[in-house]
């Protein structure tokens, strides 16, 4: 299936070349629970492995979709529904430590030693912590629009206790007027049923539930990676989004200056641009993980 992504919404233009969505298949993580996980080949058998976790209130290929197949230009590309968000593992509590666990036991079973794991947001504090737990698992970390801690300000604090699922502006993809008549637009230009491409859209936000993601924000509120970054012994790139009203731009590059070596990528976008700003933020995701990747070989 391939759907258009998001492009120049707010100015009403419609330049959305269509991106092919990967099929993937429900796996089972011994012990755990099963979950969601596709599988891109790259251009070889012996492709490095990038592993993409996604935001919060999105699933695996709701963040990432728009950079998958560039990514699989170079990587095998893999990514996964973490819990209770789409169709992740159902566990009794959300934790990011089990998280971070989860991603560890996909390498498992995939027979993989070790993985670039790159991060979005919420996927970037699961990239942290997955180091943290499994440091001989990950090749090498790409975080995006993320931080080492939240509530630190008093507008964090009112986000954090009442943001519910209004956290991603990429909501609007499956919601707003604009973005509707864009979809239907380009359904028409690429001969593509535009049911299809709201279904699909709709379909992922609503596999989340707003309660599943309050439960995560109060988690998100109490992490705090600050401690332990400096030791983080792995090459790493951090993906600053300037124009970011969620996660400050500045918290981003404190988290970049606290990793020994880590380069900053910095484009002008905000917190939902690795999908409304993608033609912004895939290059400069190509850019840093050819840097992990380039590092870590």
């Amino acid at each position: 299936m391939s759907v258009p992504h998001p492009r120049n919404l707010l100015a009403n233009k419609v330049y959305m070349p269509v991106v092919p969505i990967p099929d993937g298949r429900i796996v089972d993580l011994p012990g755990r629970g099963s979950t969601y996980v596709t599988d891109t080949p790259g251009p070889t058998p012996d492709a490095p492995a990038v592993v993409l976790l996604h935001a919060l209130g999105c699933t695996g290929l709701l963040t990432w979709f728009p950079a998958i197949p560039r990514l699989a230009e170079r990587y095998r590309v893999i990514t996964l529904d973490q819990r209770w968000h789409g169709q992740g593992i159902r566990g009794e509590s959300f934790s990011l430590h089990d998280c971070a666990d989860d991603v560890a036991a996909l390498l498992d079973v995939l027979g993989l030693e070790k993985a670039v794991v790159a991060g979005y947001s919420m996927g970037g504090v699961v990239a942290q912590r997955t180091w943290r737990q499994h440091p001989d698992r990950v090749a090498g970390l790409v975080l995006a629009a993320t931080s080492d801690r939240f509530q630190l300000t008093v507008a964090e604090r009112f986000f954090f206790t009442g943001m519910g699922v209004s956290m991603l502006g990429a909501r609007g993809i499956a919601r707003s007027k604009v973005a509707t008549q864009a979809a239907r637009t380009t359904a028409r230009a690429f001969d593509v049923d535009p049911g299809d491409i709201q279904a699909w859209a709709i379909r992922e936000f609503r596999s989340t539930s707003p309660w599943a993601v309050a439960e995560a924000v109060t988690v998100l509120g109490r992490h705090h990676s600050r401690p332990w970054l400096g030791r983080i012994d792995v090459p790493t790139a951090v993906v600053v989004t300037n124009r970011d009203h969620i996660i400050p731009p500045q918290r981003q590059l404190a988290l970049a200056r606290a990793i020994r070596g880590a380069t900053v990528h910095d484009i002008e976008a905000g917190h939902a641009g690795c999908v409304l700003e993608s033609e912004v933020f895939v290059p400069a995701l190509l850019e840093a993980t050819a840097t992990v990747a380039a590092r870590a070989s």
